[in-house]
């Protein structure tokens, strides 16, 4: 296949077991539980649901409208919108006292409506609507859903419409706003955003006698795993590997990476999942499971069985902190830090993940402006900061205070630090229209099925590159 990189083409942005029993595992059946965020220049990443997204066919290519968006002049903002959410990080409570505030400023009416309780039932919902039905005049999508919003025609570029609403998008972090950037146009304003960190219970490590921080690298945390099991011999696993559909695609970049391969080559369309360095690092993941029996595969969010005691570590969505906080509490002190590198590559190995919010094109040109008035306000310095503080997720703009978030906090300072070293996620993963819940398959045969890491990472690559060809190629080029 023919590598394309999409940023670049403008200014931006079944296997068979093998034999042996698998091991136990909470569950192998994939949930739908979502997370997190978008490939950026400058920055690195929730998945897909393990049922089939909906399709990228459309009409026009958005890429022929204007890059600015619709022309708002004279235009006088709706006095009632309506935004889809599915509360990520449950931020229910917090949104529905931003919209509060922001009625009392404006006089503007914020309708919030439960899409879903995931990214990807609002996405069904939304393309629901877009045949018949009532559409929504903001939207939540993940870093995997915007891209094919885009190459639906179904939102609006967000230039013009944030200009008419004097929102400062200077002061957004660069690389998360730079995320929802393609063919010169901006589809989306970063919202509920996270990385990934590594999550460890700190009673466990002491009991095991190891010093109080993440594994350097995953080579290391190997060598800690035969300490963590013999020391504490409650917890299920030493380690529990994401739930599959939630995380394999996004998470597994960090250990991708950092043996030198990715799903594919960086800026690029070109897939590596079957390369020397990819199967490596999937046989890592696979013996952690089979050969050191240390790993297990959470059922649903691994860091709730790291809250409830059942596992010693894992890995989660910034999102999750505040929650996995209150839920330990009383029971151990939660530890947190940066990922672990690889034998290639140890920084940057973290990517970027959460959701942005964006307007869809086939709504009033009134609700649309007031629907950019009320981004502006959702996300203006004091509301990232309440936001912050009440999910985990990070605050997105640059003159955000946040003395007061980490005085209370300060474990979210390390994953508004680790914004130094994300990296751009993988095309495969966040630009090919299923992908996402194609990993989470693949990597659900090899460490459910013991099944083969190499052919079942060419028979993957066959399928991204049938994706690609199929539905993506004709929009890049």
């Amino acid at each position: 296949m023919n590598p394309v990189s999409p940023r670049n083409s403008a200014p931006s942005h079944s296997a068979s077991s093998q034999g042996s029993a698998a091991p136990h595992v909470l569950s192998t059946t994939l949930s739908r539980r979502r997370l997190l965020s978008m490939a950026a220049l400058g920055a690195g990443a929730v998945a897909l649901a393990a049922c089939a997204g909906p399709s990228t066919s459309s009409g026009a290519s958005s890429s022929a409208a204007d890059a600015n968006g619709p022309d708002f002049s004279g235009v006088t903002p709706a006095t009632t919108i309506t935004f889809w959410s599915n509360h990520p990080g449950s931020s229910e409570d917090i949104t529905k006292q931003i919209i509060s505030d922001f009625k009392n400023e404006t006089g503007i009416t914020v309708n919030l409506v439960t899409a879903g309780s995931s990214y990807e039932d609002v996405a069904q919902k939304f393309q629901t609507a877009q045949t018949g039905g009532t559409l929504p005049d903001i939207v939540v999508f993940s870093d995997v859903w915007w891209f094919r919003y885009y190459m639906q025609d179904s939102i609006i570029p967000l230039t013009n419409a944030l200009k008419a609403a004097n929102v400062d998008t200077s002061d957004y972090r660069d690389g998360l706003f730079a995320d929802y950037q393609y063919k010169g146009s901006q589809w989306a304003v970063p919202w509920a955003r996270s990385t990934p960190l590594f999550y460890y219970n700190k009673s466990h490590w002491a009991a095991a006698g190891l010093p109080d921080r993440v594994p350097a690298t995953w080579d290391e945390f190997a060598q800690w795993a035969p300490k963590l099991k013999d020391a504490n011999s409650s917890a299920q696993h030493v380690y529990e590997h994401p739930a599959l559909a939630d995380y394999a695609g996004w998470t597994l970049q960090n250990i991708l990476w950092g043996y030198g391969g990715g799903w594919s080559a960086k800026g690029s369309f070109d897939v590596t999942c079957d390369s020397e360095a990819s199967v490596k690092a999937l046989q890592y993941v696979k013996d952690s499971v089979y050969q050191g029996k240390w790993a297990g595969v959470a059922s649903s969010a691994g860091t709730d069985d790291l809250a409830a005691g059942a596992c010693s570590a894992t890995l989660g969505s910034t999102g999750s902190l505040v929650g996995v906080q209150k839920a330990a509490a009383g029971k151990f002190e939660v530890g947190v830090g940066n990922l672990p590198g690889g034998p290639s590559v140890t920084t940057p190995v973290c990517p970027t993940g959460g959701a942005g919010v964006g307007i869809p094109k086939k709504v009033p040109a009134a609700n649309q402006l007031a629907a950019a008035k009320f981004i502006g306000f959702l996300t203006n310095p004091k509301n990232t900061v309440a936001f912050s503080q009440q999910t985990g997720y990070m605050p997105v703009r640059k003159s955000a205070d946040t003395s007061e978030l980490l005085a209370k906090n300060p474990l979210i300072e390390t994953a508004i630090k680790q914004l130094d070293v994300t990296r751009t996620q993988d095309y495969a993963r966040v630009f090919l229209p299923g992908a996402d819940q194609e990993m989470a398959k693949s990597v659900a045969q090899i460490v459910t099925q013991n099944a083969d890491v190499a052919s079942t990472m060419k028979s993957l690559r066959s399928t991204l590159e049938g994706i690609y060809n199929g539905q993506v190629k004709s929009k890049t080029s």
